[in-house]
C-alpha cells in the first residue's frame, strides 16, 4: 500500500505515520517511512536517536546539482525535468527497528536562487515512491499536499487525515478533502487525534463531511512522553498502539 498522511500542523499526522509503520512492519510487510513534511518530525516518531545526522534530500545541493543538471543558487538555467530517482530510496534511506527511514524537506519559497531543481528532484521522488516500489510507502504530508502531483496520486490507495476536535483542525479536513477532488484520490480517510472522551469523538464524526473514519488515538501523556524522551511512540506509548491496531485493521480491511 501506498498511504500520505495529511492534517494541519501539531494536529498528529507524524504520531500516525510512526505507528502505522511499526504495524505494516510487524504484519510482515517492508516499509518505508517518508517524511514529507518541511517541519520533520518522523525521524524521532519512529525513534532515530542521531537526527544531526539526517539531511533532507531538499537540501543536498550536490545531488540536487547532479540529478538536475543545474547550477546551485543560480536563476534562469536549463536543467532536466525528468532526473533519475529510482536509486536514491535504496543508497540514502537510513534504517532503524527494520524500517527504513528518508526525509524530503521543502522548497524555499522567495531568495536563495531557482527553487525549480529542487522541487523537480522531489516530485519525481516522490512519483517513484509511489508508484514504482514494491514496500509499503508512507508519506507524512504537510496539509497543501506539495509533493502530490496528479500523476503520483493514482498510485496512492488511502490519503488519512489526522483531526482534532477543534473547528480548525476541521476546517484543514475540508480542504485537504477538496485537494484529493482535484487530484482524484479516490479514498479519503480521518483520523481524529486528541481524544478525550465520546464527545470529541462524535465531533469529528459528525464534521468531516461524510468521510470515512478509521478510528481515534487518545490524548495520552505517553505520546508526550515519548517525543520528550525522544524514542519511538510504538515502543512507549501502549495508548497509541492500541488505537493504531483498530486504525490499522481498518486501513488494511482486516477484522
Amino acid at each position: 500500500m501506498k498511504i500520505a498522511i495529511s492534517g494541519k500542523g501539531g494536529v498528529g499526522k507524524t504520531t500516525l505515520s510512526a505507528t502505522l509503520a511499526y504495524l505494516f512492519k510487524e504484519d510482515g510487510s517492508k516499509v518505508l517511512a517518508i517524511d514529507a513534511d518541511p517541519d520533520a518530525n518522523l525521524a524521532g516518531a519512529l525513534g532515530f536517536k542521531d537526527l544531526k545526522g539526517l539531511v533532507p534530500i531538499s537540501e543536498m545541493k550536490e545531488l540536487v546539482a547532479e540529478r538536475t543538471g543545474s547550477e546551485p543558487g543560480t536563476y534562469g538555467t536549463f536543467f532536466s525535468i525528468n532526473p533519475k530517482v529510482d536509486d536514491l530510496p535504496d543508497t540514502m534511506a537510513k534504517e532503524i527497528n527494520g524500517i527504513k527511514f528518508m526525509t524530503l524537506g521543502g522548497v524555499k519559497k522567495g531568495g536563495g536562487g531557482c527553487i525549480c531543481p529542487e522541487s523537480v528532484l522531489l516530485k519525481s521522488l516522490v512519483m517513484n515512491l509511489v508508484l514504482a516500489r514494491d514496500e509499503v510507502v508512507i508519506l507524512d504530508m504537510e496539509a497543501g499536499l506539495e509533493h502530490l502531483g496528479r500523476a503520483t496520486s493514482t498510485g496512492v490507495n488511502a490519503l488519512i487525515v489526522v483531526a482534532e476536535p477543534g473547528q480548525r483542525s476541521l476546517e484543514t479536513v475540508r480542504i485537504v478533502k477538496r485537494l484529493c477532488a482535484d487530484l482524484h484520490i479516490k479514498r479519503v480517510a480521518v483520523v481524529g487525534n486528541k481524544v478525550r472522551n465520546q464527545g470529541d469523538r462524535d465531533f469529528i464524526e459528525n464534521n468531516v463531511d461524510g468521510l470515512e473514519v478509521l478510528g481515534h488515538i487518545p490524548f495520552a501523556d505517553s505520546i508526550v512522553d515519548a517525543d520528550r524522551l525522544g524514542v519511538a511512540v510504538f515502543e512507549h506509548s501502549p495508548e497509541a498502539v492500541e488505537a493504531g491496531r483498530i486504525i490499522y485493521r481498518n486501513l488494511v480491511g482486516k477484522k
